[in-house]
């Protein structure tokens, strides 16, 4: 049978852990898992077989890290073949009935992506692609990606998958304790953009047991439409008599699991920790449960790389500022490339109120995929809100929802053949809520049955497609009244008839109605309420205006969508503004900025901090500029991580613009002979035998910024190496990461040997397998559970 198929009426058995118990089996401290099934071929077939035997229908390649960054081509086509024939002999052999497939297992490369890291999207997908490749030509059933931290190197790997196959395909990531990725997407916010690109099945593996999962799967269940899978680990590690040990038995596991099952979820299986004991358990005590059947849930949701709008719940507002149409200033910084003026103008809208922001960058003067590319990158780096790509050029469109991380609104296709043909396309490979404009060969028809004809025909097309209604967002096309008396009725009786008749949400352009004509904030903002009131789903506006944004707090205080009229007091002394002077919020972090340089750091503007830092030094002297100003900077933003308000890449973004005034005020001090002054020396690394080290490089960049030598000796680095470094360098601090289970044994034995060298080195660890007791039990003096923890600590340790 075809797994799609067995996937729509059957629960999915999945396997559990590998890394393990091939340890249990000889696996070294340092050596590679995926080499063992060329190695020893015995130990990979035997672990196979015993889950098959357990139950599983799904049992996963011994090639979780198997790819072209750590392994040469020949190297990783020898490893791929061997692991699917060890799957394919465990399976033939296994001796037992019922469907069984096997899986091509792919976990992430280690590596952060740009603009975060070094690490290029395009090459991304060419690495996971390498591996899709070869996985598809040793004849694996399905595809499954897996312990994605990032919602980027997901859609990279999705995207490798996607295009290199056409094979089944289930994405799980894993979700920390906070319920988000480790650079901030919500579950909500995953299922949007992976039910957009096609995958099959959804859903949470590794990092925590089932009981923390729960959060996580509920949210997944309320936001998919496909199956929602649940692979967790068996509870937190511990390490007894030299061994790692989790704390979940297989009946504790298996009864948290079916509770869930009973609540929808259908794809289940174990990740670190657990044995064939575990499924075993797990199928006799759910073998029961009936599939719950799948629901549409007919959401129209955007999202970006941290969470996800949705459409009919709430009037949603999208920003019209990044276009240059009537912009003087913006038409010039799309000349300049001054990029720092559209992310001004971004982080000022998002401070004012909006939700999602529409990106034009549409100049006859310049490469407009180029640009619009550009600015998808730069935008995402300094704003967590859902972006809109504006454009009618379908290679700029391609381009930038490549690129975009998350479910970008697309804007726009309308309902001639020809746009049709081109934008459907791109939205049903990509993923995206596109707005539909009413309109076709005939033009913009006069009345509103025209419109709503035209709609029809559009849903009609993008059904072709696979493209579902809650996808599509119509516009009715708001017509200036100083044209027409009547413009606004007809677009208005168009949009409520799409509304209620279609079942379809809606938008429009607010500002249109209103040109050519005096005191144009009234007439919008009048036009706004009655659209609303009709039924309007979102508008592209002004969130500057202060009576449109009146308008908006209004009717959701009188429509009982805003509890105690809460936000409509807190709003209105912002009426009075009408541009933006001072920010009005920030994305999750406080807003006494003391200085512009303060403003320019927490909000990641990098040539911003260092042309202010520049002129600050003409005045100022450069520590008093580094204690007064970019650590108070960084502590601002540190304290919103820490609070959960600030997500990785803006912790990120704000250390690279610290990062930028710290070298200008290197450069200036080294003019005059001054050495900058280094506050303790740290020394970090990934262990020996584990090459991921986004949380190391993390770590590196904020300790360096708030002051630290840090000595970084990159990853999979052996004891012994690491041992003579922290004694060279006289570090107060040594840290160490860890991703893989099978990796801390030469943790542990590093730490051994750093204790025996350098007795005065206070140890930090960090990673997806560790804990705070694991810490202590091999030896270290400070287990840190993030990048900001880190730095903590850094500061205590080193007075």
């Amino acid at each position: 049978m075809d797994f799609r198929e067995f996937l729509k009426s059957n629960t999915v058995y999945l396997d559990g852990g590998m890394g393990t118990l091939l340890q249990k089996r000889g696996l070294l401290p340092g050596e590679l898992p995926e080499r063992r099934g060329v190695t020893h071929p015995e130990d990979v077939i035997e672990i196979h077989r015993e889950y098959f035997q357990a139950g599983s229908n799904v049992v996963s390649t011994n090639t979780f890290g198997a790819n072209s960054l750590k392994l040469d081509d020949e190297e990783l086509e020898i490893i791929i073949k061997a692991a699917v024939d060890n799957a394919r002999i465990a399976r033939d052999t296994s001796g037992t009935d019922g469907e069984k497939f096997i899986a091509l297992d792919i976990g992430p490369t280690g590596r952060m992506l740009s603009p975060l890291g070094d690490l290029d999207f395009e090459e991304a997908v060419e690495v996971f692609a390498k591996t899709v490749r070869l996985g598809v030509k040793y004849g694996v059933d399905l595809i499954i990606i897996e312990t994605m931290n990032d919602s980027y190197e997901t859609k990279a790997a999705l995207l490798a998958a996607k295009e290199n196959s056409s094979l089944p395909v289930i994405v799980t990531n894993a979700y920390g304790e906070d319920g988000k990725l480790m650079t901030g997407a919500t579950p909500a916010a995953m299922v949007a953009m992976l039910e957009g690109m096609g995958a099959d099945a959804i859903g949470a593996n590794c990092s925590l047991g089932p009981k923390q999962l729960t959060g996580v799967i509920r949210e997944l269940l309320r936001s998919a439409s496909v199956p929602v899978v649940l692979k967790p680990n068996a509870g937190l590690p511990r390490y007894e008599n030299g061994e790692t040990v989790f704390d979940v038995t297989p009946e504790e596991f298996s009864s948290d699991i079916s509770a869930l099952m009973t609540e929808g979820v259908r794809v289940v299986g174990g990740c670190c920790g657990t044995t064939p004991e575990y499924i075993s358990a797990l199928v006799r005590e759910t073998k029961n449960i009936k599939p719950a059947p799948l629901s549409d849930k007919n959401m129209t949701v955007v999202s970006s790389y941290t969470h996800a709008v949705a459409f009919g719940e709430k009037p949603v507002l999208i920003g019209e500022r990044i276009n240059p149409t009537g912009k003087k200033r913006f038409k010039q910084a799309l000349l300049e490339k001054d990029i720092d003026y559209i992310l001004t103008e971004a982080v000022n809208q998002e401070e004012r109120g909006a939700h999602v922001l529409d990106v034009n960058v549409g100049l006859p003067e310049i490469d407009e995929r180029e640009m619009l590319t550009l600015c998808i990158k730069e935008l995402q780096a300094v704003t967590a809100l859902p972006l809109q790509i504006d454009t009618s050029s379908p290679v700029a469109m391609e381009s930038a929802l490549r690129r975009y991380n998350g479910k970008a609104m697309v804007n726009s296709v309308n309902g001639k053949a020809e746009s049709m043909a081109a934008v459907f396309p791109l939205v049903k490979k990509y993923g995206g809520v596109v707005v539909a404009l009413t309109l076709d060969e005939g033009g913009i028809p006069s009345t509103a049955e025209g419109r709503v004809k035209i709609a029809r025909k559009i849903l009609r097309e993008a059904e072709r497609y696979g493209i579902s209604k809650k996808d599509i967002i119509f516009d009715t096309l708001a017509m200036t009244i100083s044209a027409d008396t009547g413009a606004a009725r007809v677009t208005l009786d168009a949009l409520e008839r799409i509304s209620r008749e279609l079942g379809c949400k809606t938008s429009l352009g607010v500002s249109n109605v209103s040109f050519g004509l005096p005191n144009r904030d009234t007439v919008n903002s009048t036009f706004f309420a009655l659209a609303l009131d009709r039924g309007l789903s979102c508008a592209i506006m002004n969130p500057y205006s202060a009576e449109m944004m009146k308008v908006y707090y209004a009717y959701k205080a009188l429509s009982g969508l805003d509890e105690m009229c809460a936000e409509y007091i807190e709003s209105a002394p912002e009426f009075t503004v009408s541009e933006p002077t001072v920010p009005a919020s920030a994305g999750g972090v406080a807003q006494d900025f003391s200085s512009e340089l303060q403003r320019a750091i927490i909000k990641g503007f990098k040539e911003k901090a260092a042309e202010i830092t520049a002129e600050l030094l003409k005045q100022v002297k450069p520590l008093d500029i580094v204690n007064g100003e970019i650590i108070p900077a960084l502590n601002t933003v540190g304290v919103g991580f820490e609070k959960k308000t600030v997500y990785l890449p803006q912790l990120l973004t704000s250390a690279e613009a610290a990062k930028s005034a710290f070298e200008c005020i290197k450069s200036f001090m080294a003019k005059d002979g001054e050495s900058d002054v280094k506050i303790g020396s740290v020394v970090i690394a990934t262990v020996h035998g584990d090459i991921h080290d986004i949380g190391k490089n993390i770590v590196k960049l904020l300790l360096e910024n708030y002051g630290f030598k840090v000595t970084d000796l990159g990853k999979d680095v052996p004891p012994e190496k690491v041992a003579e470094a922290v004694k060279n360098e006289k570090a107060q601090l040594l840290g160490l990461s860890a991703l893989m289970t099978t990796t801390v044994p030469a943790m542990e034995k590093t730490i051994e040997l750093v204790r025996s060298t350098s007795h005065d080195c206070k140890i930090v660890v960090g990673g997806a397998v560790l804990t705070e007791e694991y810490a202590k039990m091999i030896g270290a003096d400070k287990y840190a559970a993030d990048a900001m923890e880190t730095v903590r600590y850094a500061e205590s340790v080193c007075k």
